[in-house]
């Protein structure tokens, strides 16, 4: 673990490997992420590559899926959102979430996120445009992962991204009102996710029940 940033009482974010950092942790209410899942070795041509292009680093970060970090979100025993679920092994599931694109003809025509939430599957029809500037290959539109932490049981305040990328299901969280937790091993998407959720801690008007700041310590 190299670097810590608590942005506010209750929204912490850490650079470094989740694997390393998971077990630090206290409890958690749940999990909601978006896991590399081996994308970055099928880079070439159409869509592809105008993705590699743009993002060359994915080659390195995203070569492959490694069923330990899955295994590792299990083991927490807590509700629990994986998008790209259908790369690894997991349990069988009640309740798949679906996020429909159909007015993006190339590459898959949705993407699945595994839950073991105790509900009937549900989908989400909508473009897969993201809000604003795309800063990540992979980046979810804000909107979405709001409407998977809406799926989330009663109770679930604190949640968990150990993948967070640029942040965004911070930033849902924290405009909804809940704690949250990132993880990033990535300097550059980790420098990203804190002026994200920075920005959406500074818009108090779309808080459900705003953060407190982080408390200040003095220097001795």
């Amino acid at each position: 673990m190299s670097r810590i940033e608590r942005l506010a009482e209750g929204v912490t974010l850490y650079l470094g490997d989740c694997r390393e950092i998971l077990p630090t942790l206290g409890k958690v209410d749940a999990v909601v992420t978006d896991p590399p899942y081996g994308l970055g070795k099928r880079m070439s041509g159409g869509t592809w590559a105008v993705k590699a292009s743009h993002y060359s680093d994915m080659h390195q970060w995203d070569l492959e899926a490694k069923q330990e970090w899955i295994d590792d979100i299990l083991a927490l025993a807590c509700p629990s959102i994986i998008w790209g679920g259908n790369y690894f092994s997991v349990p069988a599931s009640r309740c798949w979430l679906s996020w429909c694109k159909p007015d993006f003809p190339t590459m898959a025509d949705m993407e699945l996120a595994w839950t073991n939430l105790d509900k009937p599957a549900k989908r989400w029809l909508s473009s897969r445009t993201p809000d604003g500037e795309k800063l990540h290959p992979t980046q979810k539109p804000e909107a979405l992962m709001r409407w998977c932490i809406n799926h989330l049981p009663s109770g679930c305040e604190t949640i968990l991204d150990p993948f967070m990328g640029s942040g965004t299901t911070g930033v849902a969280a924290v405009q909804m009102g809940r704690k949250f937790i990132g993880i990033e091993r990535e300097p550059s998407y980790f420098d990203i996710a804190c002026r994200r959720i920075q920005a959406a801690l500074d818009a108090p008007d779309m808080f459900v029940e705003p953060p407190k700041p982080a408390k200040q310590e003095a220097m001795l």
